[in-house]
């Protein structure tokens, strides 16, 4: 029985010590909160992990309950135009001058796209944002019927019909757009 209290006690002080190190780390300014600087492998184990979980739990059930059309698809690419383009481009796969600047960079989707991805994966990450990027939270500006229009443009972006294919294509480059003051 003393062993195992020694034990405990041994785990125990061992994680208060690790504790009181990284307070200090953090105090000390060790652990970096520039948004140009390059995140710790671990940071990005952490977020990427906390990410892939979430999508696993959360997604199960989530099926798109939107027809695919021409109409529902340039309505994605509309909505894409209006909420996404600024950080994620046109379909010249340009960064803008604000996505240049982003701490994670924001993939460009006409050339980094998530075509592979399922639309319930795109409706989550639209939805809910990923914490320790820039990528927010469409919760209180989009309802869900056009977030999954615009999950299923995303699935689709690689292989759109013609009419489709000719109303992406009039996006305008955000290439050019000045960073805000």
């Amino acid at each position: 029985m003393k062993s195992i209290l020694s034990f405990l006690g041994g785990i125990i002080f061992t994680l208060v010590v690790l504790a009181g190190l990284g307070y200090l780390a953090v105090k000390a300014g060790m652990v970096p909160a520039n948004a140009d600087g390059k995140p710790a492998a671990l940071e990005s184990w952490v977020a990427n992990t906390a990410l892939q979980a979430a999508l696993a739990r959360d997604t199960k059930e989530l099926r798109n309950p939107i027809q695919p059309s021409e109409e529902n698809l340039i309505s994605g690419v509309h909505l894409y135009a209006e909420n996404c383009a600024i950080c994620h481009g046109a379909s010249d796969a340009k960064p803008s001058k604000l996505a240049k600047g982003f701490y994670i960079e924001a993939p460009q989707l006409a050339k980094d796209g998530v075509e592979d991805d399922p639309e319930a994966a795109s409706f989550w990450k639209v939805k809910h944002g990923i914490r320790f990027t820039a990528m927010p939270s469409f919760t209180t500006t989009l309802q869900d019927e056009e977030i999954w229009k615009l999950a299923m443009f995303l699935r689709q972006m690689d292989k759109l019909p013609p009419a489709v294919d000719a109303e992406w294509k009039k996006v305008p480059s955000v290439a050019a757009t000045p960073a805000p003051n």
